[in-house]
């Protein structure tokens, strides 16, 4: 059809997000298809959450390869990180965030890392796949921040440093990191002592110009089983425009994170996708939710987003807690003990 035939009536709706945004536009040209089948006939398109786990975009799958070096009195001198994964932006209308071959949606937050190392290297080699992808809450900054933060906190533990003393020390030209760290691990009692089989763990994390720290207290049973305890979060957005917004931001992307980090994965089968409804993908459960605290730094800043950066500091943090209560490092997500 001539473009000047076709006319678009946009409806506004929340939800989707991202979804919206891919290239292909695959549910409207199914619908076209089905409606050219028998012009002039209106038809309404629903896909089953079948069709959508079977046929929809997918989160893509990174490695991460890190290695860092400590000197005789423990202080980190070197840090190499090789990431290798799809490009979310090839061959989307945003193909304009691909300079040199480097898609930074692949590398932000860690090409980006604010700790105070004298020799940093970050590469990144993106692969080619079948399995169609696309951004996911917070986007890069989902597993950058859980590589970058848990390897930090190993380091530390290597030196005989205390995780969170190490970071203030290395973010000592970044006062905004340094204040959501100090704020979360004040309000959550760092350094205090917990009851046999429970781990706290720290990470920080920026995106989206916004700061976040977060603090995860866990428990291990007798047969490795964890549960979530407690999670206390620190944001620095700027001037907090609308502070109960901002703590259901938190909360909500605090849930939304634990959920791959504890139990939500999609696996392939010659080809297809394995999982195909919540039988068979689980999702976070509200008996798995932990008791979660917001803490809001009083700013002048700008203000800065919330509805993302609270998802990339709760993984990392959550496997810092189970590495202090059981001594285990855990480099594959969900986390499987």
């Amino acid at each position: 059809l001539p473009v000047e035939k076709v006319k678009l009536n946009m409806l506004f709706a929340g939800g989707s997000f991202g979804r919206r945004a891919n290239p292909d536009s695959d549910y409207l040209v199914e619908a076209v298809h089905i409606a050219r089948a028998k012009m002039g006939t209106p038809i309404k398109l629903v896909w089953s959450r079948e069709d959508d786990m079977h046929a929809g975009y997918f989160r893509p799958a990174y490695v991460h390869r890190v290695r860092g070096g400590l000197d005789d009195e423990g202080n980190i001198v070197g840090w190499e990180q090789h990431i290798v994964g799809q490009s979310i932006l090839t061959g989307t209308p945003f193909g304009q965030g691909i300079k040199n071959g480097v898609d930074h949606s692949s590398v932000e937050g860690a090409s980006t890392l604010p700790y105070a190392i004298p020799n940093v290297r970050v590469e990144v080699t993106s692969t080619e796949e079948k399995v169609p992808v696309l951004w996911w809450r917070s986007v890069g900054h989902t597993h950058t921040a859980y590589s970058t933060e848990t390897f930090i906190d190993e380091l530390a533990v290597t030196a005989g440093r205390d995780p969170l003393e190490l970071r203030m020390k290395l973010l000592a030209d970044h006062p905004r990191w340094q204040g959501v760290l100090k704020l979360a691990a004040d309000k959550a009692g760092w350094g205090k002592g917990l009851p046999d089989g429970w781990g706290r763990g720290i990470a920080v994390h920026e995106s989206f110009n916004s700061y976040v720290a977060q603090v995860a207290e866990v428990s291990v049973a007798e047969d490795g089983k964890f549960k979530v305890e407690r999670v206390v979060c620190a944001v620095d957005c700027g001037v907090p425009i609308n502070p109960d917004v901002i703590r259901a931001q938190m909360e909500g992307g605090i849930g939304f994170g634990l959920a791959p980090a504890l139990v939500s994965a999609v696996t392939f089968r010659d080809g297809k996708v394995v999982e195909s409804n919540f039988h068979n993908y689980q999702v976070l459960r509200i008996n798995q939710m932990p008791a979660v605290e917001v803490h809001i730094v009083p700013s002048t800043e700008p203000p800065t987003g919330v509805g993302e950066p609270g998802v990339p500091p709760i993984a990392p943090a959550v496997a810092n807690a189970l590495a202090a209560a059981t001594g285990k490092r855990y480099y594959t997500l969900p986390i499987k003990v």
